[in-house]
């Protein structure tokens, strides 16, 4: 159950509210789209259109090739690929929901197209400290993702008996993949009673997962051994371990979007180990993942050092100096804070 129920009821009529004098809706997600954003994205997607509602989906940029099989997934549009349709459709859509992130600042470049309007900006997100640049705001900490929050305003709006068997199987990915298949961020009973009830929809869990986690690429389980054999530094003194991918490494074992998903998570395996991070170099910036175990929050981590952010035991950030120079600057951090890493919980 979601705290302040209360409030949440009068966002979700709000809403409602919305929707009656709102033909035309835009779904909006952010960089680099995970299973969440897109699986949150499309559940909303299905559902506003068996309300009669003209839908459309975007996303900046690709979203990973595993997450190709989900239904209606190929009406993402990807603003990437189509600029000049992306910039009509925010022109034309005054109602505008944001799933997944919380400040506009996470659009990057797109960020400028929707500061210029007028629009109305519906906030569906589960990353602390949302950005007050929003109208309304579906938005909790305390849940496992943002399609557990999906979910839950469904039921809300009184749309539980339109949840089919294809917006339960978006909802069912988004929540796995953000738990990273329930290892993580899902210790509330409430998460469970949501997939079970996704579950008695009709979807195939096994099938699912298998979809999601057993169909990559020979070239990225080499890339990860790689990673973990020649690319990975422990820090035992500081239950710390990185690792990093260049682009030439990327260019070697024939990197796609989304081969280096879940390898930050191969460092918190290691006994003893509490903060584990994965650095990824990109044309002028390396992007960073963080992962901890306990109480010691990566969202500050990120935060403070690198004008990131994220959950508690998940967040993400970018640098802008070279690989080898955000590695040695990282190292520095960690030890600027080893009271912290390693005192416990």
């Amino acid at each position: 159950m979601l705290e302040n129920y209360s409030y949440f009821q009068n966002e979700a009529h709000k809403i409602s509210h919305l929707l009656q004098t709102h033909e035309e809706v835009l779904i909006l997600s952010h960089p680099n789209p995970d299973g969440d954003s897109i699986g949150a994205s499309l559940a909303l997607f299905l559902i506003l259109n068996k309300l009669g509602h003209k839908v459309k989906v975007v996303v900046p940029n690709i979203y990973p090739s595993f997450l190709g099989w989900l239904p209606a997934i190929q009406n993402i549009i990807i603003y990437d690929k189509h600029e000049r349709i992306v910039k009509k459709l925010i022109q034309q859509n005054s109602l505008i929901f944001c799933i997944d992130f919380n400040n506009l600042k996470r659009l990057n470049h797109l960020s400028n197209l929707f500061t210029e309007n007028n629009h109305t900006y519906v906030l569906i997100d589960h990353h602390p400290d949302p950005d007050e640049y929003f109208d309304i705001k579906f938005h909790s900490i305390q849940v496992s993702s943002t399609s557990e929050l999906v979910y839950e305003l469904l039921v809300m709006m009184g749309l539980e008996d339109k949840i089919d068997v294809d917006v339960a199987m978006n909802l069912y990915v988004g929540i796995m993949t953000d738990t990273g298949s329930f290892s993580y961020s899902c210790n509330h009973p409430r998460t469970y009673e949501i997939t079970s009830r996704l579950i008695a929809k009709g979807i195939d869990a096994q099938k699912i997962h298998n979809l999601i986690y057993d169909t990559f690429s020979e070239h990225r389980m080499r890339l990860l051994g790689h990673v973990l054999l020649n690319c990975m530094e422990v820090m035992p003194e500081y239950k710390t371990v990185y690792m990093w991918l260049s682009l030439e490494d990327q260019k070697k074992f024939h990197f796609q979007i989304g081969d280096a998903e879940g390898f930050v998570n191969y460092g918190l395996s290691i006994q003893g180990i509490r903060l584990a991070a994965f650095f990824t170099e990109k044309p002028g910036l390396v992007r960073v993942s963080f992962r901890s175990k306990g109480n010691f929050s990566v969202n500050d981590l990120a935060r403070k050092y690198f004008d990131g952010g994220g959950h508690l035991n998940a967040a993400g950030a970018n640098s802008y100096k070279p690989l080898t120079e955000t590695l040695r600057y990282f190292e520095t951090i960690i030890k600027e804070n080893e009271l912290v890493l390693c005192q416990e919980d």
